[in-house]
């Protein structure tokens, strides 16, 4: 039976600030799949990167899900894009305590390609199986940032190299498995797709007027509704620029724009959230666009309750959370016509999707949607159902766990093995030993 798991995920803690450069969809992942687990009677142990020497070594999170700080450079916030050096150290540090704790693990589920390159460690040197779910993947990063993309080129070799070694690769929707086979040749029999989720009991339909009314929201305004990480891709000033078009219109709509490191807006905090505020300016919006800031995620569901149409168009998205979120609260969604969004959102449907960095047919979308409460009504309460019916936590949580059992072919051992730490490497870059 299966009743002990390890999570490794780098840079993306479930007790991170969601909305931030580096904390969005892959840290609610974590978080909620670890709690499901732990309904099920599996114990999850979460192994993410000391980012402040105050942490304590273990947080008890949920019952039966510890978050484990690993010492793997400074013990400092740092950009995700800087961390790869100090990976062969995360390795150690986690087989130590590990070692330490007499800990035994059934497998591993890395989270992003440099947690991968440690499963794969821990799998040369330990025996552990281990599956990954990639959350992104860097040669298709590049080809939609280009020079923008600071990640180092050896992720490419490290993903090629983890995604045909890896026990199981969990795909967050067609096309993220359509990627992994064109562009890193991965093994078709071991791929699975498993979409992302959501948890009723934390997103649900509420009264609009009230939630506005919580949160200080004018009740006659069409109110659009932007919510997730501040960083270029998600495509936040197509957003802005097509409340330009939209209310070219005459329609009387209002742009909310949460997220951001901070619980206020700051620029110097999120460089983003000072571009964007530029952009406003220059199109003449400051009294039509509201930047919120991050807000604790409990009072995330208010936010989609409050509005009246959500509109997320990034350049590109493995799946796109946020989306679930607002379908979960039988709220219209307008997304862009790449990644995970086109799997969730049934246009014509449950929504409408468009070209990303394309204000003009976004502003079109809108414009229809918040002219037409009958259609927005439709689309809301179609969302919801397809939301409920196939993207819930639990049931991804169940489809997980069938590739885990496929993956445990073997008889596990009864007792604990005998863990053998090799000799501490040198920082920086280190191959995978390849398996043939």
């Amino acid at each position: 039976m299966m009743d002990r798991i390890a999570f490794i995920s780098e840079h993306a803690s479930p007790l991170a600030l969601l909305g931030g450069v580096d904390a969005g969809g892959q840290n609610v992942y974590i978080d909620r799949l670890a709690l499901e687990f732990s309904r099920r009677g599996i114990n999850v142990d979460v192994f993410t990167r000391r980012e402040d020497p105050a942490q304590p070594r273990i947080v008890e999170h949920h019952p039966g899900v510890r978050v484990i700080h690993v010492q793997a450079g400074p013990p400092a916030p740092m950009p995700k894009e800087e961390l790869f050096p100090f990976m062969d150290e995360f390795a150690a540090d986690m087989l130590g305590f590990v070692q330490q704790q007499r800990l035994r693990y059934q497998l591993v589920h890395a989270h992003f390609w440099m947690s991968g390159y440690v499963a794969n460690q821990l799998k040369q040197e330990a025996g552990l199986p281990y599956a990954i779910t990639f959350h992104a993947l860097g040669k298709i990063r590049r080809l939609h940032q280009g020079s923008a993309d600071r990640f180092p080129d050896v992720r490419f070799r490290i993903e090629e190299i983890v995604a045909r070694d890896a026990d199981m690769v969990f795909a967050e929707c067609p096309q993220d498995e359509a990627d992994l086979l064109e562009h890193y040749n991965a093994p078709r029999e071991r791929i699975r797709v498993v979409p992302c989720g959501f948890d009723p009991q934390e997103f649900h339909p509420l009264s609009r007027a009230q939630c506005r009314e919580f949160l200080g929201l004018p009740q006659d305004r069409k109110l659009v509704l932007q919510l997730g990480r501040m960083v270029p891709r998600k495509g936040v000033e197509n957003v802005i620029r097509g409340l330009d078009r939209l209310l070219k219109k005459d329609c009387d709509a209002h742009l909310l724009i949460v997220g951001g490191d901070s619980p206020y807006p700051d620029p110097a905090l999120t460089p983003e959230i000072g571009r964007l505020q530029e952009v406003v300016a220059s199109l003449g919006l400051q009294e039509r666009v509201t930047f919120a800031g991050a807000c604790p995620r409990g009072m995330l569901r208010y936010y989609y309750n409050a509005a009246d149409v959500f509109a997320s168009t990034p350049w590109y998205e493995p799946f796109g959370i946020t989306i679930l979120e607002a379908m979960a609260c039988a709220l219209p969604v307008i997304g862009a016509n790449v990644g995970g969004i086109k799997y969730s959102v049934r246009h014509g449907e449950t929504g409408f999707l468009v070209p990303p960095e394309d204000p003009v047919a976004l502003a079109e979308r809108l414009y229809q949607v918040l002219e037409s409460p009958a259609l927005a009504r439709r689309l809301g309460e179609n969302g919801l159902r397809r939301a409920g019916r196939f993207f819930t936590w639990e049931r991804v949580a169940t489809r997980i766990l069938d590739g885990y059992q496929e993956m445990l072919s073997e008889e596990l051992p009864e007792t604990a093995p005998s863990w053998q730490l090799s000799p501490p490497v040198e920082r920086g870059y280190r191959e995978p030993p390849l398996r043939d």
